[in-house]
């Protein structure tokens, strides 16, 4: 993978980057995506935000590598740190899990003043970041969902705005499945979530055979339970 040669994953991640809209990728690792945007999709400015040594020094050799030092600035710190409010119309988040994105844009809300969308790809949980979005003021506008390498992957878009017709009914199941993947019911969709089914319906043959029971490992029980019957019914 390179600047011009990205994985089905960013390259998916960088299709829901607008065209000439400057960007922050947080955790941008090798800064292949906004070396990419910056080449591929005119993006005129980007930053590459990193938090560890090694990817941020990787960072600033593939930008000097792919001659962006002009368009491309890569700051080390952690989160939302690297940028001012303001200062990009777009932040990607890509490659980590959704409670920590969640708390990345938790932790930086005083940076969002200004920013028209985020591209938002978690590794796992991305429903945290749906509740997320949902309790700060962004409207979810679309979703993605593919599988590369045997993973599946989720990306979630959000614009300001609220949500309120968004989740008006089942939100529960939205809030977990996507409201926009619960309606393509895609074939990574279904894989995804019967690989889930299979792992939740394992999880509950222990708690039945635990010997010794309590309230909480019982209300654990009947939370799963509850998700199973949730999903075979979408599946259905």
């Amino acid at each position: 993978m390179n600047e011009s040669q990205l994985s089905d994953r960013l390259i998916r991640v960088a299709n829901f980057v607008p065209t000439g809209m400057t960007v922050a990728d947080i955790g941008s690792d090798h800064a292949y995506l906004p070396s990419y945007l910056c080449l591929q999709k005119h993006t005129p400015f980007a930053i590459a935000g990193e938090v560890n040594d090694g990817p941020y020094q990787s960072a600033l050799s593939q930008v000097v590598r792919a001659g962006l030092q002009s368009q491309i600035s890569v700051r080390k710190g952690n989160g939302l740190a690297v940028i001012s409010p303001g200062e990009v119309d777009v932040i990607t988040i890509a490659g980590m899990g959704g409670g920590l994105i969640a708390t990345i844009l938790d932790e930086g809300k005083l940076k969002l003043d200004g920013v028209k969308r985020l591209v938002l790809q978690p590794n796992v949980s991305a429903d945290l970041i749906r509740k997320w979005l949902r309790e700060n003021n962004w409207f979810l506008q679309a979703e993605d969902i593919l599988e590369e390498d045997g993973k599946i992957y989720e990306i979630l878009v959000a614009v300001p705005g609220d949500d309120l017709e968004l989740y008006l009914s089942e939100e529960e199941k939205k809030l977990l499945l996507g409201p926009y993947l619960l309606k393509e019911m895609s074939e990574p969709f279904q894989k995804k979530w019967k690989s889930e089914l299979e792992n939740w319906k394992r999880i509950l043959t222990q708690f039945e055979q635990a010997k010794e029971s309590n309230e909480k490992l019982n209300q654990k029980r009947l939370e799963f339970e509850e998700l199973i019957k949730m999903v075979e019914e979408v599946l259905s």
